[in-house]
């Protein structure tokens, strides 16, 4: 402000300046000697010109000042309305929270009430029926209390607890006679409705008198003694049992979620852990023979014996450079993650994602990579690229039959790169990589190797040359004889008796390999029998 008025003041001097300087030019002319062509009129009308545009000029800039200070006023006005306003929501969200959570806390405190209530009467019968002297009721839980609630019912006797399964309650009458064999085959014959029993059956081990001692004794027969000459990868018999020795791992694992070391030994006592670990230096042996990459990442044998160091905590027991070099055989289930940070093969994960890239397995090195961090080391757009290079260049195995080299070469390169496309395109989806590597050009190749396809097998089909109509009296071509030398060997049997297959849709083993999955998708990052994931905290 005050610059303005001194500016105001020089402004308005200027009048006693322009007076003065008429004189001056007035006293300069009666001194000259020669006239001069500049008259005083013009040099006055040039400073007042200049006076009044300094003038205007002013003007202006005080009215775009006031303007300005303006705006900055109702700027102000309208943040503290709006910090009003955000203040005011928050207080309001903040108070419907804390209603909630004390009506959260009350209702776990009337529950915990009640099942104290009730665990006290069911300790008072079984101690009763046991010529126990009959506990005294407690007093209702306090809040401090409410946290404990859970470990208290874990460390009741399972012979005083009433455990209730709402669809299957043979499950708890085999786990209390500790019926190994029974439940693997009430497993299976009720394989169709896995997705319950896998929810059950945790609650009802807790009914055993010892769960460890019994999902140890569900593991005889994992490697088929009685069955020596049998193929393990074929007989849907023997996968079935292996998947379901998994289960009940997983099951018996998934009881001690947030459980102490003390707590934990109730359940897995130290002969427990022998036996376990005897089991474990009897199978580890067998690992050598299994060809790591025809297991293709999902080999059932290695995924039983790293479940089973896991579930009973014996894996300190055996050298983890061994451990590490079984990862590969399990790369593409589910639960290989989880399995290797309990472990303790995290350390090792950078060398085991080289031996993945280096068998041509990029996207189980891509899935292991997001899982422990580790894709600045391994950037994922780079080796999903290279996947597909290699797809498309390098084919399957020949295939047998009447096609030539040329055309068999390319089926099979077409072949590779459509199941490449397929998993590059899951991969990216999963782990949300669409901006770095967009998937429009990559479903639009996947369009077109599929429509070649079936125009080439519609083609192939229409080739084929067509069966012979039956002659006009209606005696048509008979059969050929069964002596004949050469019947059976063009014609194999038909086998009426289809195997065994432990799967949800009734897929038989000719068909596929026997699975748990419940779903035709490509599934999680790590494909598993069972869909459920389990907490290894021991």
């Amino acid at each position: 402000m005050e610059e303005n008025l001194s500016t105001s003041t020089l402004i308005d001097s200027t009048a006693s300046k322009i007076q003065q300087l008429q004189k001056a030019f007035a006293e300069l002319e009666s001194h000259r000697a020669v006239t001069l062509n500049v008259k005083w009129k013009q040099l006055e009308e040039h400073f007042h010109g200049l006076q009044k545009s300094l003038k205007r000029r002013f003007t202006e800039l005080e009215e775009q000042e006031k303007d300005f200070d303006n705006k900055i006023v109702e700027s102000k006005e309208m943040l503290e309305k709006r910090k009003t306003a955000v203040m005011t929501k928050e207080q309001a969200s903040l108070q419907r929270l804390q209603e909630k959570r004390d009506a959260a806390v009350s209702a776990i405190i009337t529950a915990m009430g009640r099942c104290d209530t009730s665990l006290s009467v069911e300790s008072g019968v079984c101690n009763s029926e046991n010529k126990m002297e009959a506990p005294v009721t407690d007093e209702k839980i306090p809040d401090t209390r409410v946290i404990e609630g859970n470990m208290n019912v874990m460390k009741r006797s399972a012979g005083c607890m009433n455990v209730e399964v709402k669809s299957y309650p043979e499950l708890v009458k085999l786990c209390q006679e500790m019926n190994s064999e029974g439940l693997h085959k009430f497993i299976s014959d009720n394989r169709k409705n896995l997705a319950a029993l896998r929810e059950e059956i945790p609650t009802a081990l807790k009914a055993a008198a010892d769960p460890a001692s019994l999902v140890l004794d569900s593991l005889k027969g994992f490697y088929g003694t009685d069955m020596p000459n049998v193929d393990a990868k074929k007989d849907s018999n023997l996968l079935g049992l292996r998947r379901t020795c998994i289960m009940l791992m997983e099951c018996l694992c998934s009881l001690f979620i947030n459980l102490d070391a003390n707590t934990i030994s109730a359940f897995i006592s130290e002969n427990a852990k022998e036996r376990a670990k005897l089991i474990a230096e009897d199978w580890q042996p067998k690992l050598d023979d299994l060809d790591a990459d025809a297991s293709n990442g999902n080999s059932l044998e290695a995924h039983a014996f790293l479940q089973l160091l896991a579930t009973f905590g014996i894996n300190s027991r055996f050298d983890q450079e061994s451990l590490s070099k079984l990862i590969p055989m399990v790369s593409r289930r589910r639960q290989t993650a989880e399995l290797c940070r309990f472990l303790g093969l995290s350390d090792k994960m950078p060398g085991v994602i080289d031996v993945l890239i280096k068998n041509g397995r990029h996207i189980d090195a891509v899935n292991l990579a997001f899982a422990f961090e580790l894709t600045n080391q391994f950037p994922p757009i780079s080796l999903l690229k290279s996947y597909l290079y290699e797809a498309r260049k390098a084919p399957s195995p020949a295939k047998s039959g009447n096609v030539s080299p040329g055309a068999s070469r390319q089926v099979d390169v077409n072949e590779k790169e459509l199941t490449a496309l397929k998993a590059v395109i899951k991969c990216i989806e999963d782990h949300k990589l669409e901006e770095q590597f967009p998937i429009e050009t990559l479903q639009k190749q996947l369009l077109e190797i599929e429509k070649a396809k079936a125009d080439k097998k519609r083609a192939t089909e229409v080739a084929k040359p067509q069966p012979k109509r039956p002659r006009a009296n209606g005696v048509g071509h008979a059969p050929r004889a069964a002596n004949d030398k050469n019947f059976h060997g063009r014609y194999p049997q038909y086998i009426y008796e289809r195997p065994y297959a432990y799967t949800e849709h009734h897929v038989p083993s000719f068909m596929s390999a026997p699975t748990y999955n419940f779903s035709p998708s490509h599934g999680s990052f790590f494909p598993s029998p069972y869909q459920y994931q389990t907490a290894y905290l021991h």
